[in-house]
C-alpha cells in the first residue's frame, strides 16, 4: 500500500474516532490542552505565538487564544489561501474572526504574508496524529507543510491532538514536516526527537 494510501485509511479512522467524542469531551479537553501550553515555557516566555481556530472536532482552542491575549502575546491565525497556501493576520479577540471556505475561521486583519509564520517564537498546529518521531498528520492539502517549512529550525512547532491520537508511526512522504511536540488533554506536552 502506498504512503497516500495508508494516510487515506489512517484519516478516515481518525475522523471516525473523533466524530464520537461529545462536546463537553471537546471542551473538557480544549481546557486541559490550554492550560498544558499556556505552562510550557516554550509558550510562556514567546512574545508572538502562531496558532488556529479549532473547528469541527478538533482539539478547540477558544480557552487557550483567549489565554495567549490574557497572558500579553501577540497571536497570528492562519488564513487559507485560493492555492492552498497560508497567509497570516493578527487575532484581535474571536469578534475579529469571519467565516471562510472549508468551515473554517479566519481573522479579519491585514495580512502579513505567507513568510510571516517565521517569526513567531512558538508555532501550534492542527493535526489528526503525530508519531513519536515528530511526523505529522494533517487533512491531506498540504497547507501546513508548506507553511512548517518555513518556520527556522528550533522553533518550538506543537500539535494539538485529542488523547489517543500520538501514534508509534504515522504514514509519511518526503515532503511532510515534523513537528518537534505535541499536546494532549491527559498527557500534556510531549517533546519529540527526530527519527
Amino acid at each position: 500500500m502506498t504512503a497516500e494510501a495508508q494516510k487515506t485509511a489512517l484519516r478516515d479512522q481518525l475522523v471516525t474516532d473523533r466524530s464520537r467524542r461529545s462536546v463537553l469531551e471537546q471542551a473538557q479537553a480544549a481546557r486541559e490542552i490550554a492550560g498544558h501550553l499556556l505552562a510550557a515555557p516554550e509558550v510562556r516566555r514567546a512574545a508572538t505565538v502562531a496558532a488556529y481556530v479549532g473547528v469541527g472536532r478538533e482539539p478547540l482552542t477558544g480557552p487557550l487564544l483567549d489565554g495567549l491575549v490574557a497572558a500579553g502575546k501577540r497571536v497570528v491565525l492562519p488564513v487559507l489561501l485560493p492555492d492552498g497556501d497560508l497567509d497570516w493576520a493578527a487575532y484581535d479577540g474571536p469578534d475579529s474572526l469571519l467565516p471562510a471556505p472549508r468551515g473554517l475561521l479566519e481573522p479579519a486583519g491585514r495580512r502579513l504574508g505567507p513568510d510571516s509564520v517565521a517569526t513567531p517564537d512558538a508555532v501550534l498546529v492542527p493535526a489528526l496524529a503525530v508519531d513519536r518521531s515528530g511526523m505529522r498528520l494533517g487533512r491531506g492539502g498540504g497547507s501546513y507543510d508548506r507553511a512548517l517549512a518555513r518556520v527556522p529550525v528550533g522553533t518550538f512547532v506543537c500539535a494539538l491532538l485529542h488523547d489517543g491520537e500520538l501514534l508509534d508511526d504515522v504514514p509519511h512522504d518526503p515532503h511532510d514536516r515534523r513537528v518537534t511536540a505535541v499536546v494532549l488533554p491527559a498527557a500534556g506536552v510531549i517533546r519529540l526527537g527526530r527519527g
